[in-house]
C-alpha cells in the first residue's frame, strides 16, 4: 500500500493503525485496520537484516444499492512478508534492498497466483538527522521501487527529502508523503501534509457487472490535512491524521486492470490513527 514507506520500514519495529473514508452523500463506508511487525537482525557492524510482516483488514460497508452482490466486497485482506537488508558504505551513505511478497485479495476461496504480488526496490540513504555538527539535519533518500499492482513493467523512481529547519519546523518533500512539521515541543507535533493511500487486491469469486466480468479492486486517494503526533517516549508515538480528499478512486476492475465500475469518486473526509514503537 502507498503508505509503506521507506523510512517506516527501515525504523518501525511496530505499527497499530486504524483508518476511515466515509463515502459523501451516502452510508458506504471504507474501514482499514493494519498491523505491522519489524525485527531487525544486525549481521555485523552496522549492517542489518530486517525480517517483518503487516497484515491490512479492509472493510467494505456498501449500504447503497449496486448492481451486483456486494457481499463478495465485505472484507479484503492484504498480507505483505517484508525482507530488507541495509548496510553502510560510508560515513554518510546506507544502501538498502527491500523485497515484499504480498497476498491481496478477499480470501473467500483457497490461495492462487492470482491473489498473489511481488513488490520491492533499492534504495540510497543519507541521513545526517542525527548529525550534531550540522546546524539543519536533514535526510535524502533515493531509489528505484516496483509494485507489481501499478500494471507498469518497470522500476518507478522513489525520492524523499527531510530537512529540520529550527528547533521549531521541519519539512519533508517526497511520494507517498509531504509535510511540514510545527514542534511545540519534543513530544508535541503537528503538521501539514498531502500524502497518498489505496490499495489493488484480486477478487476471488468474480461477478459479472454490466455485462463485463470483474476480477480486481482497487482504491486511490489523494488526501491533505493536519496531523498530530504524542511522543511518550523516544520510541513510543501515537498520531492522528485528518484532512480531506482532493481525489478518490474506489473501482471495480477487470483482470487486465481495466475500468469497469466505478464504487465511488466523491470526495469526502479522511481519518488515520494509531501507534506505533520505532528505532
Amino acid at each position: 500500500m502507498y503508505s509503506n514507506i521507506v523510512s517506516a520500514q527501515l525504523t518501525d519495529l511496530a505499527r497499530l493503525e486504524y483508518s476511515f473514508i466515509p463515502k459523501g452523500n451516502s452510508e458506504d463506508q471504507y474501514t482499514r485496520l493494519r498491523a505491522l511487525v519489524n525485527y531487525p537482525i544486525e549481521v555485523s557492524e552496522d549492517n542489518y537484516l530486517i525480517i517483518g510482516a503487516e497484515y491490512n483488514r479492509i472493510i467494505l460497508n456498501l449500504e447503497d444499492s449496486y448492481p451486483f452482490d456486494t457481499s463478495l466486497l465485505k472484507t479484503i485482506s492484504i498480507i505483505d512478508l517484508n525482507i530488507a537488508y541495509t548496510f553502510k558504505t560510508s560515513g554518510k551513505w546506507r544502501f538498502g534492498v527491500k523485497l515484499s511478497p504480498r497476498i491481496a485479495s478477499t480470501l473467500t476461496t483457497a490461495i492462487t497466483r492470482d491473489d498473489i504480488f511481488i513488490n520491492g526496490g533499492v534504495f540510497a540513504i543519507n541521513d545526517r538527522t542525527k548529525d550534531e555538527s550540522s546546524k539543519k539535519p536533514y535526510r535524502l533518500i533515493l531509489g528505484l521501487t516496483y509494485n507489481a499492482t501499478t500494471g507498469l513493467p518497470f522500476p518507478l523512481p522513489f525520492v524523499s527529502y527531510f530537512r529540520r529547519i529550527n528547533e521549531d519546523w521541519s519539512f519533508a518533500i517526497g511520494v507517498p508523503k509531504s509535510n511540514i512539521k510545527y514542534f511545540f515541543n519534543e513530544k508535541n507535533i503537528i503538521q501539514t501534509f498531502v500524502s497518498l493511500d489505496g490499495y489493488f487486491a484480486h477478487l476471488q469469486e468474480p461477478s459479472v457487472v454490466q455485462g463485463k466480468k470483474v476480477d480486481n479492486i482497487s482504491l486511490s486517494v489523494v488526501v491533505g490535512g493536519l496531523g498530530y503526533e504524542h511522543l511518550f517516549s523516544k520510541h513510543l508515538v501515537a498520531y492522528l491524521y485528518t484532512g480531506y480528499t482532493f481525489r478518490l478512486n474506489n473501482v471495480l476492475r477487470s483482470e487486465n486492470k481495466g475500468e469497469i465500475f466505478k464504487l465511488d469518486d466523491v470526495n469526502t473526509f479522511y481519518l488515520r490513527t494509531g501507534i506505533k514503537f520505532k528505532i
